[in-house]
């Protein structure tokens, strides 16, 4: 892998890991787009990811150390019941993590017609959340403190559980799904980007653990400055895109991210 093909990826996996179009299937577009071999490349995934989650934790620094504080208190206090709402949010992912592994690898080498079809079901989303979800006015739930319940959590963790099929946005998944129950946009922005911090923290040291721990050197096939150049570019695009994504979510109609969802999935199912 060139560097310049590394910053480019690594670009668009910071702009596009926040923003509702799907991180994973656009890496697979513009790897093949850009004639990225495959050796190494999840190494690069790998690298870029672990870049956006810093951009998160820089973003959210102060909500999240606000939450360890309150929760080594030891009482169930806002900052308690917060952290046990994102837990119950991560129970569908991780049955779907430990259960449907190989499953889960399998769509990544899968056609971009598949990416094409995930993207359709984001636009979907995307188009029913502002048609729909400006007008749902779900009653307040007894356990609705902090602004979501435990069942507005689950919920949004099973849209978080579909999202791991390419082309499926996370981000887009996750918030159309909070708002469709009723969670309000200012809650459901932080709360869908906080709930995906420890399931990729997860993941990423397990597979820097195994790549530690394998046969080959990580970034074998990619090249140090390779990965140098897409770690950067990953995060100072995670930093802006994040920031972004918190104001439209609050304020913005999502309808323009689904029309750009549906005009990509056409293009691919045109030309491949």
């Amino acid at each position: 892998m060139e560097w310049w093909q590394a910053l480019l990826l690594g670009l668009v996996q910071g702009l596009t890991e926040f923003l509702p179009v799907s991180g994973s299937g656009h890496l697979m577009i513009f790897k093949e787009l850009l004639g990225v071999d495959g050796e190494g490349f999840l190494d690069f995934t790998v690298t870029v990811h672990f870049a956006t989650v810093l951009a998160t934790l820089v973003v959210f620094w102060g909500a999240i150390w606000k939450l360890l504080k309150g929760f080594f208190r030891f009482r169930y206090n806002d900052e308690t019941d917060y952290i046990c709402k994102m837990l119950v949010s991560l129970i569908p992912v991780a049955v779907v993590g430990f259960c449907l592994k190989d499953q889960v690898d399998a769509l990544f080498s899968g056609s971009l017609r598949e990416v094409a079809y995930g993207l359709l079901v984001t636009a979907a989303l995307l188009l029913l959340c502002d048609q729909v979800g400006r007008r749902i006015k779900a009653p307040v739930a007894k356990d609705q403190r902090n602004g979501i319940s435990y069942w507005q959590a689950f919920t949004v963790g099973l849209a978080q559980a579909v999202a791991v099929v390419p082309g499926i946005s996370r981000s887009g998944a996750t918030i159309s799904t909070g708002l469709l129950t009723g969670v309000k946009r200012a809650d459901m922005a932080q709360f869908s980007f906080l709930m995906v911090l420890i399931p990729i923290i997860g993941e990423q040291s397990l597979d820097l653990l195994k790549a530690a721990t394998g046969h080959a050197a990580f970034g074998s096939g990619v090249g140090a400055v390779a990965l140098v150049a897409g770690f950067l570019a990953a995060f100072v695009s995670g930093l802006f895109a994040c920031k972004v994504m918190i104001a439209l979510v609050k304020k913005a109609r999502l309808s323009w991210f689904a029309v750009y969802c549906l005009a990509v999935a056409l293009l691919i199912c045109i030309l491949v």
